[in-house]
């Protein structure tokens, strides 16, 4: 062994030798910092009744799969292959127990309900094509299966209505490649330099004007990194409603603001040099502009998330917990992130927190654009929710789970990584006050937070999701949108419509509105809804009455049905809105939560629009209705395809029921008006573009709970703030002088991709 392979070796086992002084320092020289080691006691406080809430997992998704096989009497074909005339199974997911039948168990000893999944189905090869739901059970092992279909929706789901399968849009694809583009030789070598694999495409949604209508409108762009940037100027619609694909057609094409009776006409205005054309500029291999690939090489590293004393939180199964909070979270595969049974200091506050749907209304002059409203559940949020890279979408510490589906496809994936949980400081006090009358003191809070966190990348747009978890007992509910823009052609009146961010690239206007579900059971299941504002009352001075003054007054209403609780998305909104629960604080008030949305949300669709009632959940920034088990969800996966004949119509959900006492749901929209600009390019930075809500506690304690929290601080002026003994944050130089034992980097993020 030579001399370097020796100073190497050294190396290696003094570094060893220091992370373990580092440990020891901080665990035995520092109690008055952190005390006994978080994890013994947060491990006691795990319980398997979280389970309840948990996602299928991978062996429970090949047991269901196997049984449908061998009991529903059809041949099934692996929907990753599957045209649309066969039978398949489109997605399984959990089948949720009622609610009254899971507090039973959960809070009073009750058994554990039976658990069931739900698979849907599509039928194509039956004279009567259809979509079909079914509840299969119990697991792990099934041994029945129950059509539910029409329990759920009143009727027999049609099979128009189903979402637009993988294999569908590559079968699309072959269709414009092998036959449709031959129909304008010409103009696809001349105009574009064709050559088979330089297009992209973009689907548009919906996909017509009528039910029973599936002829979509496909954008092209150069087939680049970060394509999204780079239109080329031609959109088809391709009409694709036939189960025989040989039926497809191409009735219309647009190109540069010209629209043409399919290819071969386009083709013969080519050849008698009619049609105006662009020549494309063709992009480097990189994608130009809109590559990612960093234009600096990296300096050093930035601030770096820290434990000194470990985690102060804990992830068992599906159950999150830490001293003050404890939840059961899942990954739905249409809706995303789902919070179950959140518990603060042991008392549930929330019974269900999810991400319902993600909606986008986008505005063009070209055809793709301005048609486009996506209902991003019908592509399914939680499936496109991918793994996670250490350090960027999450602290490089965090703890890093993986998420199990099964959509198109007879075998279960698993995403890797894809959902983290971490502690993180919100690099603000949480609270504090410097006395500089009287007593001379300082008293303050280092604000830290628990998260959950999931991003779904939707085609061009990724969505943070965050769930946040703070000490005074405050939930808090945000998203932040990036990614990339999605473009259209620049021509003509183009500005009318966006910004020009290239050569010939518009970013279109467009709004974002995300739909959240939040059952609130604030000191048990029966629930008000209440008011308080303000206003001002001329009155006489009581002291002098000859002047008047304006007297500022709370002003009280309590909202007693679900039409007073229906707030339009820019309607006035009273600044402070809660959940009231039967019983009351120290002080005589009735306990709550109060619900603070922040949102700077663009237009809903007008009411009048014939697709609108697919989206109407987008009307309202905040409605409350009495909870029901067959209102699951503000919206369904088939409102997509069938938006003007709408599976489920959350207007239908108000109906000036009373909601004084009842067991409530508050279902929130926020969102936010895009209007792209330069500084989007090549990609929408978070900052700025967060929206969401808060679930404040409001009358809820006696106190701020925080005060119970041992990260506080106070010293006075007569004491030594740098003495450990007086102030805990004087050790922490010491505990935190030693670098974090950081596993090594691993990503495996482009394992199972999903077609879109």
């Amino acid at each position: 062994m030579n001399l370097k392979m020796l100073l190497i070796l050294l190396l290696l086992s003094l570094a060893t030798i220091f992370v373990l002084v580092c440990v020891l320092l901080t665990w035995k020289e520092n109690p008055t910092l952190c005390g006994v080691e978080p994890q013994a006691f947060l491990k006691e406080r795990h319980n398997n009744q979280s389970l309840v809430f948990a996602g299928l997992s991978a062996e429970e998704m090949v047991q269901v799969v196997r049984y449908l096989q061998s009991h529903l009497g059809v041949q099934l074909v692996d929907a990753y292959h599957a045209s649309p005339s066969d039978n398949c199974i489109y997605y399984l997911d959990v089948q949720l127990p009622h609610k009254d039948e899971v507090l039973k168990f959960l809070d009073h000893g009750g058994t554990c309900p039976t658990r069931q999944a739900l698979a849907v189905v599509y039928f194509g090869s039956q004279s009567d094509p259809n979509i079909t739901e079914y509840v299969v059970g119990p697991l792990p092992v099934p041994t029945y299966h129950q059509d539910v279909t029409v329990q759920k929706y009143g009727g027999k789901l049609p099979y128009h209505r189903r979402t637009v399968l993988g294999n569908e849009y590559e079968q699309i694809g072959k269709f414009l490649l092998e036959e449709k583009f031959l129909e304008a030789p010409t103009f696809m070598d001349k105009v574009f330099g064709h050559n088979g694999s330089n297009f992209a495409g973009l689907t548009s949604a919906p996909r017509g004007f009528q039910s029973g209508d599936r002829a979509t409108w496909f954008v092209l762009f150069q087939n680049v990194p970060g394509f999204f940037l780079h239109p080329v100027g031609m959109e088809l619609l391709v009409d694709h409603s036939s189960l025989n694909v040989s039926q497809w057609s191409v009735p219309k094409v647009f190109y540069n603001g010209q629209y043409y009776n399919g290819l071969a006409e386009l083709e013969r205005a080519f050849l008698e040099k009619h049609v105006r054309v662009e020549k494309m500029k063709t992009v480097s291999s990189d994608g130009g502009a809109s590559s990612l690939n960093p234009r600096v090489p990296p300096v050093g590293y930035g601030p770096l998330h820290h434990e000194p004393c470990g985690r102060r939180y804990s992830v068992s199964h599906n159950q999150v917990v830490s001293s003050l909070w404890s939840f059961a979270f899942r990954m739905d595969v249409n809706r995303g992130p789902h919070i179950h049974d959140i518990r603060f200091q042991g008392q549930r506050i929330v019974y269900e927190l999810s991400v319902q749907d993600a909606m986008s209304v986008y505005g063009s002059n070209s055809p793709g654009g301005m048609s486009t409203r996506y209902m991003d559940g019908s592509f399914g949020i939680g499936r496109f929710t991918y793994s996670l890279v250490k350090g960027v979408d999450c602290p490089y510490s965090a703890i890093y789970l993986d998420a199990a589906y099964l959509i198109e496809t007879l075998d279960p994936e698993v995403q890797k990584n894809s959902i983290c949980v971490f502690e993180e400081n919100i690099g603000a006090p949480f609270r504090r006050h410097y006395s500089n009358l009287q007593s001379l003191f300082y008293g303050g809070l280092p604000g830290s937070a628990l998260v959950l966190r999931s991003i779904a990348t939707m085609g061009n747009y990724d969505y943070v999701w965050d769930f946040i978890f703070h000490m005074n007992g405050a939930i808090e509910s945000k998203v932040r949108a990036t990614g990339y823009i999605t473009s259209s052609f620049f021509y003509g009146d183009g500005l009318d419509y966006g910004n020009r961010v290239g050569d010939r690239t518009l970013g279109t206007i467009h709004t974002h509105l995300i739909n959240y579900k939040v059952d609130l059971d604030v000191g048990g299941v029966k629930n008000s809804l209440v008011t308080n504002d303000m206003t001002f009352q001329k009155v006489k001075a009581p002291w002098d009455q000859n002047h008047e003054i304006h007297q500022m007054r709370v002003k009280r209403e309590n909202l007693d049905t679900e039409d007073k609780a229906a707030f339009r998305l820019h309607d006035d909104f009273p600044r402070h809105i809660y959940f009231a629960a039967n019983s009351t604080n120290r002080w005589g008030h009735e306990r709550g939560y109060r619900i603070q949305i922040y949102s700077f949300s663009g237009d809903h669709l007008p009411e009048s629009d014939p697709m609108e009632r697919a989206i109407s959940w987008g009307r309202y920034k905040l409605a409350v209705t009495k909870r029901k088990e067959e209102e699951p969800t503000s919206t369904s996966v088939y409102n997509q395809n069938d938006p003007w004949t709408p599976t489920v119509a959350f207007a239908d959900f108000i109906n000036n029921e009373t909601i004084c006492n009842e067991d409530l749901v508050a279902w929130i929209t926020a969102g936010f008006l895009h209007i792209p600009h330069s500084e989007d390019i090549p990609n929408t930075p978070t900052v700025g573009n967060a929206v969401g809500f808060m679930l404040r506690p409001y009358n809820f304690f006696d106190d701020d709970p925080s005060m119970y929290s041992p990260d506080g601080v106070f010293f006075t002026s007569k004491q030594d703030p740098t003495s450990c003994d007086v102030n805990h944050l004087a050790c922490l130089p010491k505990a935190a002088a030693c670098m974090p034992n950081l596993p090594p980097f691993s990503y495996e993020g482009f394992q199972n991709l999903t077609r879109l």
